[in-house]
């Protein structure tokens, strides 16, 4: 009986003290800063600084203005919120290219493959990679919007100004809307009104939820109104667009997940032949029928998928 009590005991001992370890952990993780911005003012102790060290890093002017010549690249740099160095940038697409270039000259000894690889891995997969991670992050952020405004609008109703309003937003929420609203806010604190900080804030991230709300806070402005009362009906409007696609991609879901069955079929089946008999296709492989065969076929392939993507992608 002394024994099963000294069990139990340390069995509790230890159940604590996992506890209490678990604990720890979960406050200091809260303790830490939730977004890049605040890392930014921690580091360099200045407001100032800080939004010009943020607006260098997604290609801005010191002004808020886009910062490179090719105006459809900068917005998506600036999109995608990657930290902006045109060297490394740079240095990283030449590497892309002559790996492309190389290494397909030596599997096929054509010059003119290895010049499309080398376009493709150096140009076209760095630009696919940007664009998908502009749209994941509006995703994100699209996502984080009816929070933040119930934040700004609950601040709003205890009697804080919108300065104060807005920075809360950015003190207190993770990123990608915490650093964008603290951008909103450097701005509205060194002379900016709150449209132009929003619009700015809308032509930097291209989500169409931000477009709404940079919408009614410039028509507020003009009439007048209740801002708080307007910025509640904008977070269930945002709420209720996210329950909507939600929903088209839960019943869409099932063509997504066909097209790409479809798709990657035939090169499964392709690589699998190759391994398992290499020889399969080599008396034919160099008749210049089969390349038009296969030319046809990935055309066909190309236009299916295309169809596909059309019926399955709705715009809310």
């Amino acid at each position: 009986m002394t024994s099963e009590i000294v069990y139990v005991l340390i069995f509790g001992s230890g159940f604590l003290a996992v506890q209490a370890l678990f604990g720890l952990l979960r406050s200091a993780k809260s303790s830490r800063v939730v977004n890049q911005r605040l890392k930014v003012e921690a580091r360099t102790g200045s407001g100032t600084e800080a939004l010009k060290i943020m607006r260098k890093s997604r290609a801005l002017t010191e002004d808020g203005d886009f910062a490179l010549a090719l105006r459809w690249f900068n917005t998506l740099v600036t999109r995608s919120g990657l930290p902006f160095r045109a060297m490394e940038w740079t240095v990283i697409g030449a590497a892309l290219f002559l790996l492309g270039a190389v290494g397909t000259y030596l599997m096929t000894y054509n010059f003119v493959l290895s010049l499309v690889a080398s376009l493709l891995t150096g140009l076209v997969l760095p630009l696919f990679y940007l664009k998908r991670r502009a749209a994941k992050r509006s995703k994100k952020l699209g996502a984080q919007l009816a929070n933040a405004l119930e934040i700004i609008v609950r601040s709003l109703s205890a009697g804080h100004p919108v300065p104060s309003a807005v920075s809360l937003v950015g003190r207190e929420m993770p990123d990608p809307i915490g650093s964008e609203f603290g951008i909103v806010s450097y701005e509205i604190s060194y002379g900016s009104s709150l449209s132009q900080a929003v619009g700015r804030l809308s032509e930097r991230v291209g989500n169409p939820d931000i477009d709404l709300f940079a919408a009614t806070v410039r028509l507020q402005e003009r009439t007048g109104g209740n801002l708080a009362e307007l910025l509640s009906v904008i977070a269930a409007t945002v709420r209720e667009r996210q329950k909507m696609r939600l929903k088209i991609n839960a019943a869409s879901s099932e063509g997504r997940a066909s097209a790409m069955i479809l798709t990657s079929a035939p090169f499964i089946v392709a690589g699998v032949l190759q391994i398992m008999s290499p020889d399969f296709y080599g008396d034919v492989i160099h008749e210049r029928a089969i390349h038009i065969g296969l030319a046809g076929l990935l055309g066909w392939m190309i236009l299916g998928n295309l169809v596909m993507r059309k019926m399955i992608n709705f715009k809310i």
